[in-house]
């Protein structure tokens, strides 16, 4: 076989084994261009990027598909409650907040290792293909980064809480009276995470493989597409926070993220929504 005749990984190149090929155009592969700045930022981040998400919007649909259905479903069983909380809650918590910051600070990576990540970005001259992924990305961008921060600043402050009562109520001790509204918190912005979700994964997969090559934009509808995706994203946060109307049961604009079944609708909606805008600006 040609391959057998193929020198040690260190000198390969296609001329001296062929079944090689490229990592690149016009960059036959060495052992050094397994780990240059190119490979790094092109799939090594982008690896780890993809392990750390599976990781995180993974323990997101736990949260809200499992365990807070299967919580609600204990009914007054407070001690099988809390026990669930503080030895399967607390556990599934730290992978979960540790896996946003993972998949954030890789996110980021790829942007400041790859060559020319931000040239003539969203600004390509004319109606260019690169203007629509760059746009898209943009938008998954910032709701990658806003959901990091429903984790941290939202839903693990509020959760705190939440196991701190759980764990004094099984010494003992009384409840504390805050931590239904802490549970509260947090699951709003649980519920709002996971209806970004599905628009986030659509736009990190889809910039690379769908819209560089189905969409075209100027650079002004590029930027309109994103300020306008980004004003809703901006309401709908502010309406999981309680904005507008308090964060009570009873509160009909928090509709979307009164259970599971509501989010998956409002996650679908805010999708349908956005790709009508990708069509009308970008197709």
């Amino acid at each position: 076989m040609a391959s057998s005749a193929c020198p040690p990984l260190w000198a390969v190149t296609l001329e001296t084994c062929p079944p090689f090929g490229y990592l690149e155009k016009g960059n036959f592969m060495t052992a050094a261009s397994l780990f240059d700045q190119y490979a790094i930022g092109n799939f090594w981040l982008r690896y780890l990027h993809v392990l750390a998400g599976i990781t995180w919007i993974g323990l997101l649909y736990y949260f809200n598909f499992v365990q807070v259905p299967g919580l609600a479903a204990y009914g007054d069983e407070g001690k099988a409650r809390n026990l669930t909380i503080t030895h399967i809650a607390t556990r599934a918590l730290w992978w979960f907040r540790w896996a946003s910051i993972a998949t954030l600070a890789t996110g980021l990576l790829i942007v400041g290792v790859l060559p020319d990540y931000m040239q003539n970005f969203m600004n390509h001259a004319g109606s260019d293909p690169a203007n629509a992924k760059n746009a898209v990305i943009s938008v998954g961008m910032i709701l990658g980064i806003l959901m990091a921060a429903n984790v941290w600043m939202i839903i693990w402050k509020n959760q705190k809480v939440v196991i701190a009562n759980a764990a004094n109520v099984l010494a003992g001790g009384e409840a504390n009276p805050d931590a239904a509204t802490c549970g509260r918190k947090a699951l709003l912005a649980s519920r709002q995470n996971m209806v970004f979700s599905v628009s986030m994964l659509f736009y990190m997969v889809g910039s690379a493989h769908y819209y560089s090559e189905a969409f075209e934009a100027t650079t002004g509808n590029a930027y309109t597409f994103m300020f306008i995706s980004l004003a809703i994203v901006a309401l709908l946060e502010l309406n999981a926070v309680g904005i507008f109307g308090g964060i009570k049961a009873g509160n009909k604009m928090l509709w979307p993220y009164e259970s599971h079944k509501n989010a998956i609708i409002s996650s679908v909606v805010l999708w349908v929504v956005f790709f009508g805008l990708s069509v009308v600006f970008m197709g």
